[in-house]
């Protein structure tokens, strides 16, 4: 520090005793001494005193010192040291970090570096003034222009990256860099390069096409691949920044047989005794492998194009990288974060692709006994001990395995309904996803919910298969189906909220598009009047709200998917029901407090459920996906009955009414009839001008062929000319005797140029007087078709004005005089009576 202060006062000379300069003053000297300074030692100096300066006092000196230091930049591009100088003095002031020697500093504000970025890149020259010292092999000056573009990216990311596109080979110099032999210059152009491509595909491209791939590859092989430091770890960010939501570079790295070279780096050597315990996984390594999972997930995540996501699937399984996850997978001592990113990984590999699916559902856990590795994921989650991103993963891979898998659905409905005696003491997924169903755990409850309602989407018949399940009661009593279990569950109390979402949503996906599961229900003891009670309950608690929309909603698919086969269960008595006890508006307003809840719109943006707590686990995608195709449809459909039970028609209307309506009706009927006359005549005046285009066309061709044999007859007549008029012939008889045929011939052939042409001329008119009778035609389809748009406009304003006075004739008709009889009391429910023995039903071996 000695040694500074002395080259300070070297550079600024001595001062008066008693008096110190403040540090603005001293600034000020040194940038009156790089300005005016002939010498360019003193002008170093001075950069090297600034530089000193600017980690304590840097508002002083990016006021005052950033002009000169861009100057010197600009004019000594010659000297390394003075440039190094300058650079790194410039670094120190635009940087986000906060130097130690500026903590006491009251003066320094938090975003003081982007605001010294901004005045430096008012003048995009700036910036490429530093990017052209990027050229210069010198490591002090080459160094400090990485540092500076990275603070400058860091604190004007879109700026920045939009000046580097317009520098000339930009992002060409910054990937010549990456094959610098000295590492220190390699890392700083990893990391530089890390801050330009975030969220901007045009570079992320660019920086694809200069064979960044091959690039990284080497750099991460070179370094230990997943056992190497913090060198891979950024090699693989930038990797991650390059494919994440750009199809483009997604599509150039699967061609580009990169998922070939990312496979091997996933294969854990069993030679290796670290592998095989969490002692041998570093921080470091945790830090690789989660960024190698990564980007296996960027390329096959549900939000990529489907033709790209498919094409990756493909080649993963080709190229043993799902054998490798699944071996991680099934693996001991992977610590928990990793293995839990492992799981969403095979999940997003296998989802939606039949063999990548079939060769999950193959794989054994290395268990004694040996039991299928979904079987051993689904005890995982619904244990409760387990932590909850774990748990949240298996489930996603479950819904993953189990999407546009048909076999995989029916398997899992089969292991309820056992067609043969089994051992029962082999756990199944089904066993394992009804002891979650009845379990205490809430979660469990939910997680086994959410898993069995994967089961039944979009397959009807698995539905009606689920429908055959009988559960074993305690105490000898009879089994009750699985249906009616989970209607029992929802209606006690100590069923906790969350569990109740769980098991709506798993109902409502079980009643959609399936008559059958819908009269189950309504079979069901107290499921209507339970609904019909939480509809007309005013609960302000939000998650209270949830549940009463859900219910609107269970009981809006018995109505829209009833086939009418239960007396006093028809889609008209709900709907009387629903208008009587609960209200139309009422219910629509429950119906949509569903799509108004917060968790809605969080499970609606992914397929994927993250959350951060417990208590944010509540709806699911598809559930989400089911409720937004149906939620119009099934308010419509309330709304469409009166308090009587009787669809609202016309007939309902009053006499007034009617015939304002009926009156209207006609004036839209008459549109609508002379709508259909012009269209009718704008075809017909359309094939008339087609018919005469081709007459027109035959007249042009045959005009054409009449030049021709004219132009050959003219030919033929100046060739017979001549030769008929020689003298001397007259004197001989014998010779004059056979020139009469020639000369009837030529009159012949004249006679016939002159008929020709006369036709010529016939044909010519009348292809004039077609012509004008098209432009006619023409003339009179423009205006039948100005006169169809504006009765079609006119169509519409009556219909607007038919909305309209149908409105005011709702508003202003007067209530009814009659009074309204009392609902009819509900009918007692019969009681259940036992399941007949048949073939119909099988017995399950989970008891509640």
């Amino acid at each position: 520090m000695e040694y500074l202060k002395s080259g300070i006062k070297t550079v600024l000379g001595g001062t008066e005793p008693g008096q110190q300069p403040s540090a603005a003053e001293t600034v000020e000297k040194l940038v009156d001494r790089v300005y005016s300074s002939t010498l360019l030692e003193d002008r170093r100096d001075a950069c090297r005193a600034l530089k000193a300066l600017s980690r304590k006092y840097r508002i002083e000196v990016g006021a005052q010192g950033m002009p000169p230091l861009i100057q010197v930049l600009q004019n000594d591009g010659q000297d390394a040291e003075i440039i190094g100088y300058a650079l790194d003095t410039l670094c120190n002031i635009v940087t986000s970090e906060e130097f130690d020697e500026e903590a006491d500093n009251p003066a320094v504000s938090v975003n003081v570096g982007e605001q010294f970025t901004e005045m430096f890149i008012k003048s995009p020259e700036h910036v490429t003034l530093v990017m052209g010292y990027l050229d210069e092999y010198d490591f002090r000056v080459r160094r400090a222009a990485i540092q500076l573009i990275t603070s400058l990216i860091a604190n004007k990311t879109r700026e920045l990256q939009d000046l580097v596109l317009v520098s000339p080979m930009g992002v060409s110099k910054l990937m010549d860099l990456l094959t610098d032999t000295r590492e220190v210059i390699r890392n700083d152009v990893l990391l530089l390069l890390i801050e330009l491509t975030k969220g901007n595909s045009n570079i992320q491209k660019i920086v694809a096409f200069e064979n960044a791939f091959d690039r990284l590859f080497d750099i991460v092989r070179e370094e230990g691949c997943s056992d190497g430091g913090i060198v891979v770890e950024d090699c693989l960010i930038l990797l991650l920044n390059l494919l994440k939501n750009n199809s483009s570079n997604q599509q150039f790295f699967k061609e580009g047989s990169y998922i070939q070279r990312l496979a091997p780096m996933f294969i854990l050597s069993s030679t290796n005794s670290s592998d095989l315990d969490e002692s041998g996984w570093t921080p470091q390594k945790v830090s690789n492998f989660h960024c190698m999972l990564q980007v296996v997930r960027a390329l096959v995540t549900p939000s990529n194009q489907q033709q790209v996501v498919s094409a990756c699937q493909r080649v993963m399984q080709k190229s043993q990288l799902l054998k490798a996850l699944c071996d991680i997978l099934m693996g001991s001592g992977v610590p928990a974060d990793i293995l839990t990113e492992t799981i969403n990984a095979v999940a997003e590999v296998v989802r939606g692709d039949r063999d990548n699916q079939d060769e999950l559902g193959r794989l054994t856990a290395p268990s004694q006994p040996p039991r299928p590795a979904i079987v051993v994921l689904l005890m995982s989650m619904i244990n409760e001990k387990q932590i909850q991103a774990l748990r949240c993963a298996v489930l996603y891979c479950f819904q993953c395995f189990l999407y546009r898998n048909v076999d995989g659905q029916r398997a899992l409905v089969q292991t309820l309904l056992p067609f043969s005696p089994t051992d029962f003491s082999v756990l199944t997924t089904g066993q394992l996803l009804c002891t979650g169903l009845f379990s205490t755990d809430t979660l469990a409850n939910w997680f086994s919910a959410v898993a069995m309602m994967h089961a039944l989407v979009d397959n009807v018949a698995q539905k009606e298969e689920l429908l055959r399940v009988l559960l074993a009661t305690p105490g000898g009593q009879r089994p009750i189906t699985l249906l009616e279990q989970c209607t029992n569950l929802m209606q006690q109390e100590r069923y906790r909220l969350q569990s109740k979402v769980g098991l709506l949503m798993l109902l409502s996906v079980w009643l959609a598009h399936c008559p059958s599961a819908v009269k189950a229900l309504l079979e069901t003891q107290g499921t209507m009047a339970y609904l019909t009670a939480q509809l007309c309950a005013n609960e302000h608690d939000e998650r209270e709200y949830l549940v009463q929309g859900m219910c609107a909603f269970l009981m809006g698919l018995c109505i829209q998917f009833n086939d009418n086969s239960l007396p006093n269960q028809r889609r008209e008595d709900i709907s009387q029901l629903i208008i009587k006890r609960i209200g139309q508006e009422t219910f629509c307003n429950k119906l949509s407090e569903v799509s108004r809840h917060e968790a809605y719109s969080r499970a609606c943006k992914q397929v994927q459920i993250r959350a951060k707590g417990a208590s944010e686990l509540l709806l699911d995608y598809e559930y989400c996906k089911l409720y937004k195709g149906l939620e119009a449809l099934l308010a419509k459909q309330v709304s469409g009955f009166d308090v009587d039970g009787i669809e609202l028609t016309e007939l309902t209307l009053s006499s007034e009414a009617a015939a304002l309506v009926a009156q209207y009706k006609g004036i839209i009927r008459g549109m609508d009839a002379q709508i259909q006359t012009l269209q009718q005549s704008s075809k017909d005046l359309e094939q008339q001008n087609s018919n005469l285009k081709e007459q027109l066309s035959q007249e042009q061709s045959l005009k054409s062929q009449l030049a021709d044999q004219n132009t050959l007859l003219k030919a033929q007549l100046a060739a017979q000319s001549p030769a008929s008029e020689q003298p001397g012939q007259t004197a001989v008889p014998a010779v004059a005797q056979p020139a009469q045929p020639d000369k009837d011939e030529l009159h012949a052939a004249r006679y016939l140029a002159n008929m020709y042409f006369e036709e010529n001329i016939r044909l010519t008119k009348e292809l004039e007087t077609l012509r004008q009778q098209l432009a006619a035609e023409k003339q009179r389809a423009d205006a039948a078709n100005e006169t169809l748009l504006a009765t079609q406009k006119d169509q519409e304003d009556l219909l607007e004005l038919l909305a309209d006075q149908e409105a005011k004739l709702a508003r202003y008709e007067p209530p009814a005089t009659t009074g309204e009889a009392p609902p009819p009391p509900e009918p007692a429910p019969a009681p259940a009576s036992a399941p007949a023995e048949d073939d119909r039903y099988y017995s399950c071996s989970v008891k509640i």
